[in-house]
């Protein structure tokens, strides 16, 4: 992945880096989230923000407000239809992402998707149908993964420094008060471990390859009993690989937050040479020297610009702006990037088996079979 530092030390701006001659240009559906993938747009080399698109006429006039030179539309076939979209971004509710994703595809754009792409078994054919008959390419918008310190962690792993890892441990915990009255189509039209807990599942795959079973057990919080939330907001989950290594995730979206003891995520790689961990919304990277000693990198003070624009500590820009710049590059170059279509894919079957198991109280599901209903 490409590195985005700061400009200069004690710099708060970013001049646009005009240095590509033809960037890729950017359509967004969906201006909540999505209003952060337009302005870090502008923090990338390769991609420019030229139209969003939302059925809110507030919303849309509100961000047309801090981006004035890009279009806004209620229409999406008509963001579609713009010769000068190449990228679509997707941050539209869970249940219309594969009819948004389709469409795009077959207006012969590639697609960036907030995460999950789908969030259930006929989406997910509809779509991988979708890639195959116009060839056309998704990079699943998982923002942890292009968060500084998760970058530095997976850097270092993949340098050898932590060696075979046997054990990965990932959590993200979050008050979401505030989300449900954001997007109250959660309450029924979505499970919590296709939300919050699609970070650390992510994760966890990200390092242990494809799960071949899973374990899980869920609960409801105060704060999902009071919303009437339909899902488990609390999951305990174990998962091994078909060669025997473990992963464990755990996710709560009602609790009260103890920030000074534990990040919102955070991911433990404990490997046969080494253990590291990479923590969010603090930005900091912790490993095990070669000597034993504990290494504490701490950028926080160094990126909060970049990544938070100086807002609440949870904004994404640096994230979105990491993941734009590096799918234009992997459209450019034609590499390989991920998670591409079909690892977005394995891992909704990975919470698919981790929300089934939950309602069975913890029998163990064999993710392997769900990926094989979706591929073949």
């Amino acid at each position: 992945m490409s590195h985005f530092p700061r400009v200069a030390r004690g710099v708060h701006s970013y001049p646009r880096d005009d240095s590509d001659p033809a960037p890729l240009g950017l359509g967004v559906v969906g201006l909540h989230e999505g209003r952060t993938a337009l302005l870090a747009a502008y923090r990338t080399r390769s991609v420019r923000p030229v139209a969003g698109c939302d059925l809110d006429p507030a919303t849309r006039a509100e961000v047309g407000a801090e981006v004035p030179d890009v279009a806004m539309t209620a229409s999406y076939a008509e963001l579609l239809a713009r010769d000068d979209v190449r990228i679509v971004g997707v941050y539209t509710p869970d249940h219309l992402h594969a009819e948004h994703i389709v469409a795009a595809f077959e207006a012969g754009k590639d697609v960036v998707c907030t995460k999950p792409i789908v969030n259930d078994f006929a989406a997910a054919r509809s779509v991988l149908a979708a890639a195959r008959r116009t060839g056309r390419r998704l990079l699943v918008g998982q923002s942890t993964r292009f968060f500084e310190s998760f970058r530095r962690q997976r850097a270092a792993f993949e340098r050898g420094e932590v060696g075979d890892v046997e054990v990965v441990e990932a959590h993200y915990t979050h008050r979401m008060d505030w989300y449900y009255d954001r997007a109250p189509w959660i309450v029924d039209g979505t499970d919590w471990v296709y939300l919050g807990l699609s970070h650390p599942l992510d994760l966890l795959r990200w390092y242990l390859g494809p799960i071949a079973t899973v374990s899980a057990v869920g609960a409801r919080s105060a704060l999902a009993r009071a919303h009437g939330c339909a899902s488990y907001d609390i999951y305990s989950v174990n998962a091994t690989t078909a060669d025997g290594r473990i992963g464990r995730v755990f996710g709560h979206y009602g609790t009260h937050e103890l920030p000074r003891a534990r990040n919102s995520i955070e991911c433990v790689l404990y490997g046969s040479d080494g253990t590291s961990m990479a923590q969010y919304h603090d930005m900091r990277y912790l490993h095990t020297a070669p000597d034993g000693t504990e290494v504490v990198e701490d950028m926080l003070y160094e990126y909060r610009h970049y990544h938070f624009n100086n807002e609440v500590h949870g904004m994404h820009y640096g994230e979105f702006a990491n993941y734009l710049q590096y799918f234009a590059d992997a459209l450019r170059s034609g590499a390989a990037h991920s998670p591409d279509l079909v690892e977005g894919i394995e891992t909704f079957c990975l919470m698919e088996a981790v929300r089934r198991s939950a309602l069975t109280g913890g029998a163990p599901v064999d993710v392997v079979s769900l990926v094989e209903q979706v591929s073949s």
